[in-house]
This record gives C-alpha cells, structure tokens and sequence, in this order.
C-alpha cells in the first residue's frame, strides 16, 4: 500500500493544503517495500487532489487539511488521516507495525479535554491501524 506522508524538515507538514513535498512509502505486511519524496506544486484544490491520486497513493496520513481538499481526495479513493503531527520516522514506525497511530501524534488542540479531542478523534476514526 503506497502511502502518502507531506514532509517538512522532517517532520509531517502541518497544513497539507500547502505542503510542497511529499514522502510516498510503499508499506506491505509490515515492512517498507520502497520510498520516494516527490514535488506537488499544484495550488489549487482539485488539481493537487488529481496529483496526489496519480501518484498512486492508497493513504495519506496529514496535519490539518481543509474539508473540501479532504473530500476531493476521498472521492478520489484515497484514505486521509487527518490530525497527524510528528517526527516521520517515528509516524512511520508506528504505520510499520501495525498499530494503532498514538495520541501523541495528534496535532495540538486534538489532544485536551473536552470537546477537541472527541472531534479529532472521531474524525481521525479510532480506526487507525492499517
């Protein structure tokens, strides 16, 4: 499964809506197939969602990402992960295994009491394993 991961210094990019490069890994049973970083300069929404799903990318795990480039990409087939902050070795190492993605790579406000943390979490979906 080809996974899509926008990358800035090392870390995932808070704002995929303006994320310039992308780390695609290509994750099987567990263990890393392959990796390629690659350059998305579209702008606008529906062309970069177009992109984004030319580069045959099943998942994308990101930071914030607006509702209608969220949609644009669901429509498109792809599976986002919303929510994600965090070192990209250490995101992918939890992708690796398995796991579930930990609520210590919710981005800040997704984890505090109250009704933030339900949200983000109900849309990330309890679901997180791969």
């Amino acid at each position: 499964m080809w996974i899509a991961l926008p990358v800035a210094d090392g870390r995932i990019s808070p704002v995929l809506d303006v994320a310039r490069r992308f780390l695609l890994v290509d994750l099987a049973g567990g263990e890393e197939q392959a990796r390629r970083e690659v350059a998305v300069e579209e702008v606008e929404l529906r062309p970069r969602a177009r992109r984004l799903a030319a580069l045959g990318c099943e998942a994308l795990v990101c930071g914030a990402v607006s509702w209608p480039l969220e949609a644009l990409l669901r429509s498109a087939g792809i599976r986002v992960v919303p929510n994600t902050c965090g070192p990209v070795d250490e995101v992918l190492a939890v992708l690796r295994s398995g796991g579930l993605l930990e609520d210590r790579f919710l981005m800040p406000g997704c984890g505090g009491p109250g009704r933030g943390r339900r949200y983000c979490h109900r849309h990330r979906g309890r679901d997180r394993g791969w």
